[in-house]
């Protein structure tokens, strides 16, 4: 039997864990990056081998099964998951997916929310022990959705009130921490990322980023190593359970 490992979905070449992976492998986790959006019948790691799952972005919307058949696989595994204790961690898309795998209700946007703007605290989650109450996070979105039942709300904008929630194992963020400064100047080279946005829109962002990472850089490390430590604590319970 393989190793315990970290699976980690992806829905776009572009869309990478960063940070995520970063501090995965701090804690020396295997990890294994699959891209299933399109397969009827992917071929996943043995269930009793994923310690923790990490789903990623894309452009495509969270319940398009139609176009995309691997994202009811996707939800299938995150109910699962969660309801065995496996660490599971979503990011926009992922995000997306964990609700709507849940029951939640997935609608269009009003507008898109692109580029850093503030998010409001609701709770303190041991995830979120540094946050203060308000701080400026990067968005990419169109579709939100709605909170699944018994999930608790941790942070909402402006324009999407349910911009982070938890239930369970599981940990769930419409925005982005995980994006690190070379990640992003991937994105602003990516034509599908940028499409219909100014140059001067462009500049804002990277301009931005500049700006507020001192102050995301410690609060992904935070999030993400406490997600890592999960992981790792899960792994060593499969090992235990084999010997």
């Amino acid at each position: 039997m393989a190793k315990p490992q970290v699976l980690i979905l992806q829905h776009a070449e572009w869309e990478k864990p960063g940070r995520i992976l970063e501090c995965l492998e701090d804690v020396g986790l295997q990890t294994t990056m699959l891209n299933i959006t399109k397969q009827t019948k992917p071929d996943l790691p043995e269930f009793q081998e994923i310690a923790g799952v990490v789903i990623m972005g894309g452009p495509m919307g969270a319940t398009d099964f139609e176009h995309y058949p691997g994202l009811k696989k996707e939800a299938k595994l995150t109910r699962a998951a969660i309801s065995v204790g496996k660490p599971v961690i979503g990011v926009c898309l992922g995000q997306q997916i964990i609700a709507t795998a849940l029951g939640a209700k997935l609608t269009a946007g009003a507008v898109d929310e692109v580029g850093f703007g503030p998010i409001k605290r609701l709770a303190q989650h041991d995830y979120f022990s540094m946050w203060s109450r308000q701080l400026n996070v990067l968005h990419w979105h169109h579709d939100v959705v709605g909170l699944p039942e018994g999930a608790e709300p941790l942070a909402r904008s402006e324009q999407t009130k349910v911009q982070a929630f938890r239930i369970g194992s599981a940990l769930a963020m419409q925005f982005h921490l995980e994006v690190s400064g070379p990640l992003l100047e991937e994105w602003l080279e990516e034509p599908a990322m940028v499409k219909g946005m100014k140059k001067s829109q462009i500049s804002q962002i990277r301009d931005d980023f500049a700006a507020f990472n001192t102050q995301l850089q410690p609060l992904a490390d935070s999030v993400f190593s406490g997600f890592a430590a999960r992981c790792s604590t899960y792994a060593a319970f499969l090992e235990d359970e084999r010997r």
